[in-house]
């Protein structure tokens, strides 16, 4: 392991060479890190790895994310990554999430909070999906008054306005206990 501070983005190794591990990723032409730290590489599996002190967490393909929607565009939306895998993370890694092939007017709207699906990291953006029944928001208020809503089929009715709104809703839409606090 190299004692050499690595910053993110710096280049670690070819992909013709290595593969990216934990805390790196893959810009299509060379393998680069994704957080501070100092570079470990492992021969015999042909893996770049950045260790950092804290570790930071960065999701893999695969793994489920519990997160606050911090933009939403008209093709995707931006999320910032809280939990990975039921578990806690500071690190505030953002994913984008596509919504083009799913017909609803708001599949999520800035501040709820959403469960999705990492699929890959292309270009050192991670990108994830909610098209599953379990995936989608988990967490809304009403956007007129800010109250508290119920479940209606595909939509949120807010309890003290009565306006009704689209969303994507996760199978587990309402439950306070989607994340397993402090295990």
């Amino acid at each position: 392991m190299s004692d050499i501070a690595i910053f993110p983005g710096d280049k670690i190794a070819a992909i013709e060479e290595y593969e990216a591990g934990y805390n790196a990723f893959d810009d299509g032409d060379m393998v680069r890190a994704a957080t501070v730290g100092k570079m470990d590489i492992d021969k015999d599996n042909r893996v770049a790895n950045i260790k950092h002190p804290k570790m930071l967490s960065i999701p893999k393909a695969g793994d489920i994310i519990i997160g606050t929607v911090a933009a939403v565009m008209s093709s995707m939306i931006a999320v910032t990554i809280d939990y990975i895998n039921g578990k806690p993370t500071t690190s505030k890694v953002e994913c984008v999430c596509s919504t083009r092939n799913i017909r609803r007017k708001n599949i999520a709207l800035v501040n709820d909070i959403v469960t999705l699906k990492i699929i890959s990291h292309l270009n050192g953006t991670i990108h994830a999906a909610i098209d599953e029944p379990h995936l989608g928001v988990l967490f809304t208020k009403c956007r007129k008054c800010g109250n508290k809503v119920v479940p209606m089929r595909d939509a949120i009715k807010c309890i003290e306005c009565a306006w009704i709104d689209e969303r994507k809703l996760s199978t587990n839409f309402g439950n306070s206990e989607f994340v397993k606090l402090r295990e």
